[in-house]
């Protein structure tokens, strides 16, 4: 079962009057707006991106050449628990259909269990596991540190995707 939105979160895309809300969310949840995931550097506050009601959270993420697939690199909520979350995936979701994107990946790291609930929860699928990933990425994020939550070493990337045809469901 999907976790319901309350429906009073509205969804808009950023504006410019946003982007120092976004830089300072992302420093306060990331240590910065830099985000290594597969081998790549995004600077996420320069992304397109949704912002959740009042600033309650904010999805960043890109579109893939081609146009069929994309990738959900950010998600924070101000406030977790509160239904940001799960409004701004479903946002994203409508949106990117709308556009004919087919598929949307997101990559965790194996510390991560609350992401990784929170996605599956959503209908997203693991559908790869890149052993020893994060030690790479470091060489190009040094602070990205290497025990996170739970005590849990950092060392792997997960990836889910959630398939989006028409038909599905998010």
């Amino acid at each position: 079962m999907v976790p319901r939105v309350p429906p009073d979160i509205d969804i808009r895309p950023k504006s410019a009057d946003d982007q120092d809300w976004i830089r300072k969310l992302l420093t306060e949840h990331r240590g910065g707006t830099l985000v290594v995931a597969h081998g790549e550097r995004f600077h996420a506050n320069a992304l397109p991106a949704l912002v959740a009601g009042d600033r309650q959270g904010l999805v960043t993420y890109r579109v893939a050449a081609g146009g069929l697939e994309a990738e959900l690199v950010t998600l924070d909520a101000a406030a977790p628990g509160r239904g940001a979350g799960t409004a701004l995936i479903e946002g994203l979701v409508r949106l990117l259909r709308a556009q004919g994107i087919e598929v949307l990946r997101v990559t965790t790291t194996n510390d991560n269990l609350g992401a990784l609930r929170f996605y599956q929860r959503r209908g997203f699928r693991i559908v790869a596991v890149r052993p020893e990933a994060v030690t790479e990425s470091r060489r190009l994020k040094p602070a990205i540190p290497e025990v996170g939550e739970y005590g849990i070493p950092i060392r792997d990337e997960i990836e889910l995707e959630l398939m989006m045809g028409p038909d599905r469901v998010a």
